[in-house]
């Protein structure tokens, strides 16, 4: 038997799974596309960033996010920080806030569909089973003797209703859980932007040897000295 004839003897329900597979497929397929080009490694990104903030200040680190172009969800939170920073450190960690929101929304989209097709796919299959068996019964009720050949249709039904919405189901559960593994590790990424960049906009000043102290420290160079020593 092939496989026209395997969908014909399934019925009409088979079709829906089918449409269901291609959803599946598509959705997934889409959602690998993006995350692939979301999970770009921004570890050095982060880090010239960071040693240009030390050096030059937010101004200078944003300019450099801007030349990178870099479309992680980490470089969107740093760029929302660092847009902030002349308004303090609260201002950039509320913009930072709302960057991390929206590339949770960003790298999540789609699963929550992935994970109820895996639901219904088997209810799919399983309604499958129950209309192909109520045809062989019916069988016996229209006849007093029913052939192998009148049996076998209701039964195929059955069966190939349910292997395909086992297969729908199985290949949405494993596209979920591995896209949703992708997309954990990249909000890891933008979650650890988020907590180190306010030690980065921590008030320094540079002293005239080139050393990096906080401006309290500074307050002891103009206190009275006793006078010159001779």
């Amino acid at each position: 038997m092939n496989l026209l004839a395997l969908i014909q003897a399934a019925g009409p329900l088979l079709w829906v799974l089918l449409a269901l597979s291609v959803y599946v497929i598509y959705t997934a397929a889409v959602r690998a596309q993006l995350l692939g080009r979301l999970g770009r490694d921004p570890s050095a990104l982060v880090e010239r960033t960071r040693a240009v903030t030390a050096e030059s200040g937010p101004a200078a680190a944003l300019a450099e996010l801007d030349r990178a172009a870099d479309p992680t969800p980490a470089a969107a939170v740093l760029r929302a920080g660092l847009s902030r920073a002349d308004r303090g450190v609260d201002a950039a960690q509320a913009a930072m806030n709302a960057a991390v929101l929206a590339a949770d929304a960003q790298l999540y989209a789609g699963l929550s569909a992935l994970g109820t097709a895996a639901q219904i796919a088997p209810l799919l299959g399983l309604l499958g089973t129950v209309i192909g068996m109520v045809r062989s019964f019916l069988v016996f009720s229209s006849t007093t003797s029913p052939t192998p050949g009148q049996l076998a249709t209701g039964i195929s039904e059955a069966l190939i209703n349910t292997a395909g919405g086992l297969i729908v189901a199985i290949v949405a559960y494993v596209a979920r859980n591995a896209l949703r593994a992708k997309a954990d590790r990249i909000a890891t990424q933008a979650e650890r932007v988020r907590e180190e960049l306010p030690a980065w906009l921590a008030p320094r000043t540079l002293t005239p040897a080139g050393r990096s102290v906080p401006e309290v420290a500074l307050h002891f160079d103009s206190l009275p000295t006793g006078g010159a020593a001779r």
